[in-house]
């Protein structure tokens, strides 16, 4: 048999299909080096499918009737207690599962009893934590009470504050105000982010935050709360703006937080369930945060 002459091409046999999923390994792997990172930091096409099907979600159930609502952030409450769950345990933290799944229960209980009731319902929720932790081995007892005790306090209790401005006879009108200001204030701070940022606001936290899309979250926020406060709740204009500038400080404050425990963690996402964005509490990490700012505001001005 003749050997193929050096200037010849030699005849591999390499299937067209194979040769095509080489090339499409290539080019995957190319798009995964760290200078060929897109800016936007995320699959933006799926979080923006993502994010319309969860707006619409909300929406429908707000119109059609106000306690789907309340079950809506109780689904959403559950997975999110579930993440955390498992997100603390991977840092050697074991918070008791059964009172903390259960402590869910605040945000129907906050909407159909009020104040009062979330506020017993937490201690109540506190102290179960403490007691079905102190049953068994005492090593990092501590620990684990401190888990359980932030994640009620992190996700029912702050998802329960929604369940009081929708029991409000415009509460329909203030949840769609909160929840419009503080996704503008990330809408916002990711545009203007992605355009104009160039001074990083928390590096060791969030490389891709700063200070100029802080700018673009409080403006865009402040805006969105004037349309909102005096078109759907024939409030001042200034109102709007204030709760869209403080909900839009509070909403990074959120992000930044949420980022400070995965970084401890050593994870980048809480979860996988929502393409584009992670975990449920990728995306309540905001929200949890300013739903007792924009309670507390409305309340006062409105």
């Amino acid at each position: 048999m003749t050997e193929p002459t050096s200037g010849a091409p030699a005849q591999t046999g390499e299937a067209p299909a194979t040769r095509r999923e080489a090339r499409a390994a290539q080019r995957a792997a190319r798009a995964a080096e760290p200078g060929r990172t897109p800016r936007a930091g995320r699959n933006l096409p799926a979080a923006i499918g993502v994010g319309v099907f969860l707006g619409g979600l909300i929406i429908a159930s707000l119109v059609f009737w106000k306690p789907a609502f309340v079950y809506l952030v109780t689904a959403a409450a559950v997975v999110g207690v579930w993440e955390l769950v498992g997100a603390l345990r991977s840092g050697r933290v074991s918070p008791p599962l059964p009172p903390v799944l259960a402590s869910v229960g605040l945000v129907p209980l906050a909407y159909y009893g009020g104040a009062d009731a979330l506020a017993v319902g937490f201690a109540t929720a506190a102290a179960l934590v403490l007691a079905w932790r102190s049953v068994g081995y005492p090593e990092d007892a501590a620990r684990d009470v401190a888990g359980g005790v932030f994640i009620v306090a992190y996700v029912p209790l702050l998802a329960g504050i929604t369940s009081l401005m929708l029991a409000q006879p415009d509460g329909v009108g203030r949840i769609i105000t909160f929840m419009l200001v503080t996704v503008a204030s990330d809408t916002g701070g990711y545009a203007v982010g992605v355009l104009r940022g160039r001074t990083p606001m928390a590096p060791s936290l969030s490389p891709k935050k700063s200070w100029e899309g802080f700018a673009g979250s409080v403006g865009t926020s402040a805006l969105v709360g004037v349309a909102c406060v005096t078109l759907i709740l024939d409030g001042p204009w200034w109102a709007g703006a204030v709760v869209g500038a403080v909900a839009a400080a509070f909403a990074t404050v959120g992000d930044l937080a949420e980022s400070a425990i995965k970084r401890d963690l050593g994870i980048k996402d809480m979860g996988s369930i929502l393409p584009g964005h992670g975990g449920v509490m990728d995306r309540l990490d905001s929200l949890v945060v300013t739903a007792p700012v924009c309670w507390a505001l409305l309340r006062l001005f409105v």
